[in-house]
């Protein structure tokens, strides 16, 4: 955002997206609470800036809006102050004394909705002492708050919440999503949250973005489509290679999520009994598991393969052994360990959750949550391939950038769901998907799914309801072409 602006001001645009920012939050509100009257908060930046555009907007639409500042020191809130006081809008001072607390929980207790334009995402915790007061009277006040850009006292870069920021009940993300915006903690304090792309010249801000999130249109086009003349044979050959004794259905769950997204011929190689879940689903003991890959001909072996569910303490030494063949594999669970660093290549694709990136980075789990953009990149740079740190939303990183998939259902943290995305996965490259296009591709998928189960079910999701959802999911994904 500090680049753009800038970029938007050497190119004479500033004032004119500031413009359209505080109309988008006066659209906003007056959407979401009609009648009534507007309290606006406006910090000594840009966002207190956007704040006095919005009240002129407001007050244009026939509102009753009051307006409590700070000393503008952005000289755009300088000029939209001028401009909102020509309009006949008073303003008022927002102070932090005794007094000025008690005048501000008055003007709380009389109006309908409250815009947060106090900070923005030139913030770095902690509040100062005068702002953290302005924010407590806010959030003991009950009233409804729509955000501009971010909830004051979060930090745009991070998910974590330090402090006791302002909780809105919407947000007007203005450009582009903020990394608090989409990852929790610090998302559940902004409501619902409404992206505003604002008039800027094509381009502009995906140029400057840190990373995307693709649209379901976007994803949808990455999904395979089966000729007419299709046969098992050419709808991919996926091997599932995990299962250990205690822990036999996280294979069989990997198969199934396999089948479900399209592979032709699945196969599960474990050195334990794993059940057989599905009819269709292969499976094959091997009392020597490392001997039996290691002895695979080049002709037998699949179009892609899944690694790691399960399989105990021999995965790094299996992993190491599939990786050398350079086909597409999903590295999962067990296979995620430190010891394969550099071990990737390009059709690779490692799957860890939050605790997994820990060990792989050496880290604490903390530390991967705080920033899920970063670690995400981290991994990538550290294993090769493709990185999927899972979460809600997930994170894909690939040579090529960071994107951030669509987020699936809470009901989903339970045990299981790694394992059927890792199959997803693996179906996926077996029909011809790159690395990048088939982890982006099946964890919007997986979500999908789970979504649509979790309507079903609510939260008592387990990972065999997002399987079975996953053909409606394909659906659902496939008509947004």
């Amino acid at each position: 955002m500090r680049a753009l602006d800038l970029r938007l001001e050497r190119a004479g645009l500033l004032e004119l997206a500031m413009e359209e920012a505080g109309r988008a939050v006066a659209d906003t509100v007056h959407a979401a609470f009609p009648a009534g009257r507007v309290l606006l908060l406006a910090g000594s930046g840009a966002n207190g800036g956007d704040a006095y555009v919005a009240a002129r907007h407001l007050h244009a639409l026939g509102r009753a809006v009051e307006v409590r500042g700070l000393n503008a020191r952005h000289p755009l809130a300088r000029t939209n102050r001028r401009r909102l006081l020509a309009a006949g809008v008073r303003t008022t001072p927002l102070a932090a004394s005794p007094a000025g607390l008690a005048a501000l929980r008055r003007a709380l207790g009389g109006a309908a909705v409250v815009v947060d334009g106090l900070l923005g995402t030139g913030f770095t915790p902690p509040l100062r002492p005068a702002l953290a007061g302005v924010v407590a009277a806010v959030n003991a006040a009950g009233r409804p708050v729509v955000a501009i850009d971010l909830p004051s006292g979060l930090d745009a870069e991070m998910a974590e919440v330090s402090g006791d920021p302002l909780r809105a009940d919407h947000t007007v993300a203005l450009c582009g999503w903020k990394t608090a915006l989409l990852f929790g903690p610090a998302a559940h304090l902004a409501g619902q949250v409404r992206l505003d792309g604002l008039r800027l010249p094509p381009g502009w801000a995906l140029a400057e973005a840190t990373a995307t999130r693709p649209a379901d249109a976007e994803v949808a086009a990455r999904l395979p489509v089966r000729a007419a003349d299709a046969h098992k044979g050419t709808a991919g050959r996926v091997w599932i290679v995990g299962g250990h004794p205690g822990t036999v259905g996280a294979p069989a769950l990997a198969g199934v999520g396999a089948l479900r997204a399209g592979a032709g011929l699945v196969t599960v190689h474990s050195a334990a009994e794993v059940p057989l879940v599905m009819p269709e689903l292969m499976v094959r003991r091997h009392a020597d598991l490392a001997g039996a890959l290691a002895d695979t001909l080049p002709d037998a072996r699949p179009d892609a393969l899944a690694l790691g569910m399960g399989l105990g303490p021999d995965a790094p030494a299996l992993a190491r052994l599939v990786l050398g063949w350079r086909i597409p594999t999903v590295l999962d669970a067990d296979a995620l360990q430190p010891e394969l660093t550099g071990a990737g290549h390009d059709a690779c694709v490692w799957t860890p959750h939050p605790g997994e990136a820990a060990r792989l980075l050496g880290t604490r789990t903390p530390e991967i949550t705080r920033d899920p953009l970063e670690a995400a990149r981290a991994l990538q740079a550290r294993y090769g391939g493709v990185v999927v740190l899972k979460g809600g939303p997930s994170v894909v990183a690939h040579p090529g950038g960071v994107q951030v998939a669509r987020p699936g259902h809470p009901g989903m943290a339970s045990a299981g769901m790694g394992d059927t995305l890792s199959g997803v996965i693996a179906a996926l490259l077996g029909q011809g998907l790159d690395a990048a296009g088939a982890a982006l591709a099946g964890v919007s998928l997986h979500a999908r799914a789970g979504q649509l189960a979790g309507a079903q079910h609510g939260y008592g999701l387990s990972a065999t309801d997002v399987s079975v959802a996953l053909g409606a999911a394909w659906l659902d994904l496939s008509s947004r072409r």
